[in-house]
């Protein structure tokens, strides 16, 4: 969400920072229903002080017996009565226009986002491969973790397809293992090492939680929702609570079973939720409509937890395999700081997801994305890419994105700075890393000649010392 305080003082700058993002001028449509709305307000106010004004006059013109002024003004009362009314509707109306304009468009790119229109414009920010070299190894296997998984038993897209249909894979045997070694490495590490502290949150969120983050309204095709049926006495407490309310309203004129009727009509029949795309959703939320205390920045939490996307991606693009799936597997990292440090905090986040891969000894390059390739909520980010040798290039498996004050400002996270004043949190979010892409990344760099995996040194202990993956071990 946008500030419409800076928006009124620097509308170029806004309209500048979202052209480098591809769209076109937007400040004149919401600074036009932002007048529009402060008009509807103040009028709403003039006749609201004109009625409260009106009202006392009339308690004096009958006190002086004069029935004709007091008519006269009850008169005027009862039509500032309908102005308040149209007004408060105009007020409603703009006020949803301005605010929908806002939520609807994306953060601005910082100036150190270089300027470009996709992946194209993303610059090379470094690259590793076991602390000292540049290029990935020449390997000479080069099977696909498709390929390799199918051929051990251990992962099965077909039982997946018959149970969900396409982009679901069902894991067997080691490679299930190592899946969850994978994660439980990860964890340790930004729990032990990184400072974070690890959170299990819930699954299923409600819409503010995903419009908080960014992931509604503009991206709600990408996302699943789960809807749970009230019980039947769910259903009767929220008639008869509306019953009441209603009843109340109407001063008791109105037939018990008709207000009865029309509450229970009213009644919702189920309760909606939002599977969440990422734990970025529950980790950042958990600090919304607060305000803290600056002893307590930064807050540094990370999560395991199934992630579940609707997105199809490109057509013909990932169909095969665990690249992009409807459900997976990812440990998120999200640190809430004051805005002087979001930057630094940033680049630590970048580390702790690097070395991640380090530890693992993959193949991998940071790219620093450019304004058109940054996601929707983000004013910077670094991509994190590892080598596939299926492919013959790198693949994100990683994003570690400085959000700024976009986030807070839809959650209205705050904190209380040093002069006592309250101001916007900075959020930032990362994945360390996605574990189904990981794991592809693993079995593809350490496969053998034999069609097995080797373990890498790191998870042997989550593994129970195993050192290779065979068709045997499923």
């Amino acid at each position: 969400m946008h500030d419409i305080r800076a928006l009124r003082d620097n509308p170029a700058v806004f309209d500048a920072a979202w052209a480098r993002k591809g769209l076109p001028p937007q400040s004149k449509a919401i600074l036009d229903a932002d007048a529009n709305l402060r008009t509807a307000s103040t009028a709403k106010q003039e006749a609201e002080a004109q009625r409260n004004a009106a009202s006392k006059e009339i308690g004096k013109a009958k006190t002086q017996k004069n029935d004709a002024e007091a008519e006269r003004l009850i008169t005027q009362v009862a039509a500032l009565k309908q102005r308040i009314e149209d007004t408060s509707a105009d007020e409603a109306k703009w006020q949803q226009v301005r605010d929908n304009l806002l939520s609807s468009l994306p953060n601005l790119p910082l100036p150190a986002v270089p300027d470009g229109e996709d992946e194209t414009g993303n610059v090379e920010v470094r690259r590793w491969y076991r602390g000292d070299g540049r290029d990935p190894p020449n390997v000479e296997l080069s099977a696909d973790h498709v390929t390799l998984g199918e051929a051990l038993g251990m992962m099965d897209f077909e039982a997946a397809a018959r149970m969900s249909g396409a982009r679901f894979v069902a894991l067997k045997g080691g490679l299930a293992r190592m899946e969850r070694a994978l994660a439980a490495f990860m964890l340790d590490l930004h729990t032990g090492v990184n400072d974070y502290t690890e959170v299990s949150p819930p699954l299923l969120v409600k819409d503010h939680a995903m419009f908080g983050t960014g992931q509604l309204p503009k991206f709600v095709d990408d996302q699943f929702t789960a809807a749970r049926t009230m019980s039947r006495q769910e259903l009767l407490n929220s008639a008869l609570a509306r019953f009441d309310e209603e009843f109340e309203k109407r001063a008791g004129k109105a037939k018990p079973t008709e207000v009865l009727n029309e509450s229970n009509d009213a009644a919702p029949t189920r309760e909606d939720f939002w599977l969440i795309p990422t734990a970025e959703v529950t980790l950042t939320n958990l600090v919304r409509e607060q305000i803290l205390d600056a002893a307590a920045l930064p807050m540094r939490m990370t999560a395991d937890t199934p992630c579940f996307r609707a997105e199809a991606g490109a057509a013909g693009k990932d169909t095969r395999g665990m690249i992009r799936m409807h459900q997976f597997r990812k440990v998120e990292m999200v640190s809430i700081v004051a805005p002087e440090h979001s930057e630094e905090e940033h680049e630590r986040m970048t580390a702790c997801a690097e070395e991640v891969l380090k530890r693992l000894e993959l193949p991998f390059r940071t790219m620093l994305l450019c304004a058109g390739d940054m996601g929707f909520s983000a004013q910077k980010t670094y991509d994190i890419e590892v080598w596939l040798p299926s492919q013959g290039k790198y693949r994100e498996i990683s994003s570690c994105s400085n959000c700024g004050a976009f986030q807070a400002r839809r959650m209205n996270a705050r904190f209380r700075n040093k002069e006592g004043r309250t101001e916007f949190v900075h959020t930032l979010n990362g994945s360390g890393l996605a574990v189904g892409r990981t794991l592809v990344a693993v079995m593809e760099n350490y496969q053998q000649a034999d069609g097995s995996i080797v373990v890498p040194n790191v998870l042997r202990p989550y593994m129970g010392g195993l050192e290779r993956i065979a068709h045997q071990d499923s």
